[in-house]
């Protein structure tokens, strides 16, 4: 019996081995959460990143060479936009003035709702395409008008949490501690129970995270279809994004041309979704032109920084 065109025991191997990863990383290795070192991130993020390609060589042996590049393409376009989510979780622990001691646990956190909330709108997304196939076209052009505005809003980054809905809903909702307890996200007084500000930043990094995928779910799918192959590159991109965090914190203010590279990358997967009914270019050239785009971001960001280095 295949399950969306893989055999159970795909998704099965698949998930036991998300299961011992995040064992592995937020029980075992940090069980107590805590900020990595450069070279604890590094070491992380790098060995995710080893075992993503040994994932993807694993589906082009069982499964050919469409399933994996399709696989890459879409890991490359998550862990892009994912780079992209940093600079605002720094914007949002600045605004809220969080520890340092404590972002660990925000994050920590923030990979378990990431994990849920995207399997849940990839299957929405998945069984929508199925039923109704006009919507890809819907989806290009969110990408190509949500491409369009990022180019033409520069570098720059706001968080106004005050202005967020869910954060307005929790603040009439429950009581709220002035202060950081710890890395509790509720506290009991003599009198009542209270929730941390703590929470509030995990509700807007989670929210942050949920309005970031629907621009990067629907990029996906103007790769493949494949519900596996969209939650797979996802779930690897996501598991490195907290050693990414901690990796590229300190220096992510040098990336100069990430935003606009990859406001280029929504644009050409957006135009992409839009003529899917009429040009059907291979995935090798999706992969070439995000690899090319994404390179040339890094490489114009050295150049300028050197730029400045010199003056």
């Amino acid at each position: 019996m295949e399950f969306v065109g893989h055999p159970p025991s795909v998704w099965i191997g698949f998930t036991a081995l998300i299961v011992v990863l995040l064992v592995l990383d937020l029980g075992v290795l940090n069980r107590k959460s805590h900020v990595l070192t450069t070279r604890e991130a590094a070491t992380w993020f790098g060995s995710l990143v080893a075992l993503a390609m040994g994932f993807m060589a694993f589906l082009w042996i069982r499964e050919g060479s469409g399933h994996a590049l399709e696989f890459l393409t879409g890991y490359l376009i998550e862990l892009s936009l994912s780079v992209d989510n940093l600079f605002v979780f720094i914007l949002i622990f600045q605004y809220f003035a969080v520890p340092a001691a404590l972002q660990p646990k925000v994050l920590k956190w923030g990979i378990f709702g990431a994990l849920i909330m995207r399997a849940i709108m990839i299957a929405v997304g998945a069984l929508m395409i199925d039923r109704f196939h006009w919507i890809i076209y819907v989806f290009g052009g969110i990408l190509v008008v949500t491409g369009i505005r990022m180019l033409k809003s520069g570098a720059g980054h706001r968080v106004e949490p005050e202005r967020n809905p869910l954060v307005r809903l929790m603040r009439k909702v429950l009581p709220f501690s002035k202060s950081y307890n710890g890395d509790k996200f509720f506290l009991r007084t003599r009198t009542r129970r209270l929730a941390t500000p703590l929470l509030l930043v995990l509700l807007v990094v989670e929210w942050t995270d949920l309005v970031f995928a629907i621009d990067s779910i629907p990029a996906i799918f103007a790769v493949t279809k494949d519900p596996f192959i969209i939650y797979s590159s996802n779930v690897f991109a996501i598991l490195g994004l907290r050693a990414l965090f901690f990796l590229l914190a300190g220096m992510l203010d040098k990336f100069h041309y990430l935003q606009a590279g990859v406001a280029l990358i929504l644009t050409f997967v957006g135009l992409k979704m839009v003529f899917s009914g009429w040009v059907h270019p291979p995935i090798v050239v999706s992969l070439l032109m995000i690899v090319g785009i994404l390179t040339t971001a890094i490489l114009l960001s050295i150049a300028k920084n050197r730029r400045i280095a010199a003056t």
